[in-house]
């Protein structure tokens, strides 16, 4: 599922690439445009949650190969179904200011070359996953990507306010790629993890959206905060940080952790609800960005004390 950082500057970034020619412009800038389809901050976050996933299936640490491989494989899968959702929002990515600085929207690719090169990562991912992985991993990172671009992006983006509700359980699938890396089956923990991403991502991604309002209403997509009210948008990011708490607790036993998980997602989900109910109070962009960061570190923490407490309890 997308997930943007800090504002692009535009006197910066939605600068032409190409000449008045149409010649695309250095190399330097082709590897950049080519990377940027990839969204590789939305990457950076997914590794986050596989690699714990791993250690956790293993109940140690896992061969560095395997790690290696199964990463190497998410992030050609999860390149390609970004670069895909790219192609497939360049006309509203015109409109938005946030996204103006895009390669298909500044020129510095053509759409077919975006749509061939994201294909061709899906196509490598897919043979990587399973020749050097398994195919079950391979499976589920495929079924992430057509999730991702026909429900999420062709779909219910433009056309429901629940679109990431739904949408975002695209981005839980890695840790059922990295699990089943491990193991090739799944488990009871990969889906509580799963669920977990899935309860997050709502708040996360709302309270970037309730940023970028504007620019959702000037693309006439109905995210949750430009068609609904403050009031209401931030009453459902509580309800969700608070089944987001509860599901952190759940796993506690499903994947036998222990005290150093227990306490991590007890204070964590704690603090994660309490930005979300003190949002309501005053719900400016400052304070949902506010929400927005700390719910990037939640996951970050989280994620590592299920693998060290993984570590400290089969003695690794």
């Amino acid at each position: 599922m997308a997930v943007a950082g800090r504002p692009l500057v535009p006197s910066r970034l939605a600068r032409p690439a190409s000449n008045v020619h149409g010649r695309v412009g250095p190399a330097r800038t082709k590897v950049g445009s080519y990377v940027a389809l990839t969204k590789p901050r939305i990457i950076e976050l997914l590794l986050i949650t596989t690699v714990p996933t791993m250690v956790l299936a293993q109940e140690g640490l896992p061969s560095l190969g395997l790690v290696a491989a199964t990463l190497v494989g998410g992030t050609l899968a999860a390149g390609g179904a970004n670069a895909i959702n790219m192609y497939v929002d360049r006309d509203i990515d015109r409109l938005m200011p946030r996204t103006q600085g895009r390669p298909l929207v500044t020129g510095a690719m053509t759409p077919r070359a975006a749509l061939t090169f994201a294909l061709g990562l899906e196509l490598v991912a897919f043979v990587w996953l399973a020749l050097l992985v398994n195919l079950l991993s391979a499976g589920l990172a495929l079924s992430a990507t057509l999730f991702y671009v026909f429900v999420y992006t062709l779909w219910l983006k433009r056309t429901s306010s629940q679109n990431i509700v739904v949408g975002g359980a695209a981005g839980a699938v890695p840790v059922l790629v990295g699990w089943a890396a491990v193991t090739n089956s799944l488990a009871w923990p990969p889906v509580v993890l799963f669920g977990l991403i899935f309860l997050w991502t709502p708040p996360h991604f709302w309270a970037l959206a309730i940023r970028y309002v504007d620019d959702y209403r000037a693309a006439d997509v109905p995210m949750l905060p430009a068609v609904e009210t403050p009031a209401v948008v931030c009453r459902k990011m509580l309800m969700y940080a608070l089944l987001l708490w509860a599901a952190s607790l759940v796993l506690w036993p499903v994947a036998g952790l222990g005290l150093v998980y227990g306490i991590t997602a007890m204070a964590t989900g704690a603090g994660f609800a309490w930005l979300c109910f003190d949002l309501r109070l005053d719900p400016t962009p400052k304070r949902a960005m506010r929400v927005f960061t700390w719910s990037i570190s939640y996951i970050t923490v989280v994620f590592v004390a299920i693998a060290v407490d993984t570590l400290i309890v089969h003695g690794w």
